[in-house]
């Protein structure tokens, strides 16, 4: 591991990290909020401007990383900004905890959603905007936004893109790193943008229309209301918001594509045509189980279809509690929270290209062992799948199923009810956010212990950075 590149590249993240809090200062002002919170946000970025400029004592001669630098880079990354993130929550006495502290902001990072707030609507404005500010830094990558916008900053480097952007195959859009990531969140933040003017035209405010533009954008899931989108009773912003979840849970190569003139192609997509399936499916499903029971409705409708939106994208927003939901559409529910949305996205989950290669290798095995002389090709895509591909996609899902049921295992010593410990991790593991009964969409993360918290923060890293540079990151250190 080349020590210095990586401790170089921290820095360069933690002085991003800085400028990033900013805009956190100005909504405080504006809010007139006084001088602790004003306080808590410069104190934390002087903190991380000196911490930053020191490293640069430490700039390697030689910029290039390996893949194992890579990795440790993005790991660690992401558990320092989560840590120095949650620093302004504790100063502010808001989150007096550290832990928790270090939790919600893993999971503003993350894109998870999971809170350990039982009263959101007591957070001053500066702290929920930088509480939600985080869903849209993570959602994109906040090295592939450093990447995008710094020069020099030595993460000049496929391998970084690799480590943080999901999906089973990353492909750069042009040939530089850089120019990648600037088209990637060129596309994002236009998106963003667009959906903050959209929000405003259906009666949100300016304040209210950022907080969930950037929870929709990052598909994170942080609100400003203890009914989360269900306090605002409109047609026009549950539809809105429920479709533009959609839309950025599918791969963003797609919307390049689009761009440049191919949309033929982009339509094509065997990933994008599953994961509408998907959704329509769920839909119809739970709108069939539900409207037997209770009766068929336009607003059942409606929010069957923005909750298998939130889920299967892995915002977590909620506008009904699903918790009460008949086990049937619970359990169609989970599926989705381990499916995911599309790879190259800002959604979490196994994602749907993944599920899809898992299950024609599956159909391929089946004729191979029915048909043994017939020689088998699995196609995804229009083409067929590399060998490495393949076996990149079964290796990832033997780590998931592994890594998962560990931490189901820490997770159930802090609680007796196995629908609470398995869904808190699912959705942290996914970056979802709600899970079931005591983690549901109107209860919190709150009763579980520093321990558990910590372990659900570390999950929620893992899940995000689709556990490769975690397990690589921990690797180094117990090699150590």
């Amino acid at each position: 591991m080349n020590k210095k590149i990586v401790i170089y590249s921290l820095g360069n993240i933690l002085k991003v990290e800085a400028l990033l809090m900013i805009p956190s200062v100005i909504v405080a002002l504006i809010y007139n909020e006084g001088k602790n919170n004003l306080y808590s946000f410069i104190s934390v970025i002087a903190l991380l401007l000196v911490l930053g400029f020191s490293v640069e004592l430490v700039k390697p001669q030689k910029m290039s990383m390996k893949a194992v630098d890579g990795f440790i880079i993005v790991a660690l990354s992401w558990v320092l900004l989560s840590f120095f993130g949650g620093l302004p929550f504790v100063l502010s006495g808001e989150i007096p905890s550290v832990v928790d502290a270090f939790f919600e902001t893993a999971s503003g990072f993350t894109t998870t959603g999971s809170s350990i707030l039982t009263n959101v609507e007591a957070l001053s404005h500066s702290m929920l905007f930088w509480r939600s500010f985080t869903h849209l830094i993570g959602g994109m990558g906040i090295l592939v936004f450093t990447l995008a916008v710094l020069p020099s900053t030595g993460l000049e480097s496929v391998h970084v893109m690799q480590a943080e952007i999901p999906g089973p195959v990353f492909g750069k859009l042009v040939s530089k790193m850089r120019s990648t990531a600037k088209i990637l969140y060129g596309i994002y933040l236009v998106m963003t943008a667009v959906l903050v003017v959209l929000l405003m035209l259906g009666g949100m405010n300016l304040f209210d229309s950022l907080i969930h533009a950037f929870g929709t954008a990052g598909t994170g899931g942080f609100g400003i209301k203890a009914e989360s989108v269900a306090y605002y009773d409109s047609n026009y912003i549950h539809l809105l918001i429920a479709t533009a979840m959609i839309l950025f849970g599918i791969n963003f190569n797609l919307y390049y594509l689009i761009l440049v003139g191919e949309m033929g192609k982009a339509l094509k997509s065997e990933e994008l045509r599953l994961y509408l399936g998907i959704i329509v499916g769920a839909v119809v499903l739970i709108f069939i189980n539900i409207g037997l029971k209770d009766g068929f409705s336009l607003i059942l409708l409606r929010d069957i279809y923005f909750q298998v939106s939130s889920i299967i994208t892995t915002t977590g927003f909620s506008t009904v509690d699903f918790n009460a939901w008949p086990l049937f559409s619970k359990v169609i529910l989970m599926l989705l929270m381990f499916c995911g949305a599309c790879a190259g996205s800002t959604a979490g989950g196994l994602k749907v290209s993944r599920v899809g290669i898992l299950f024609k290798l599956a159909k391929s095995e089946l004729r191979r062992i029915t048909q043994p002389g017939r020689v088998v090709t699995t196609k995804f895509e229009g083409a067929g799948l590399k060998d490495e591909v393949s076996v990149s996609v079964l290796l990832y899902f033997a780590a998931y199923i592994f890594i998962f049921f560990a931490i189901f295992l820490v997770v159930s010593i802090d609680t007796e009810d196995f629908s609470t410990a398995f869904t808190a991790v699912a959705a942290t593991f996914n970056n979802i956010g709600p899970g079931l009964n005591g983690v549901g969409p109107m209860e919190s993360f709150a009763g579980f212990n520093d321990f558990t918290k910590i372990v659900l923060s570390f999950s929620m890293i893992a899940g995000r950075l689709e556990i490769y540079p975690i397990l690589v990151l921990f690797g180094s250190v117990f090699k150590k």
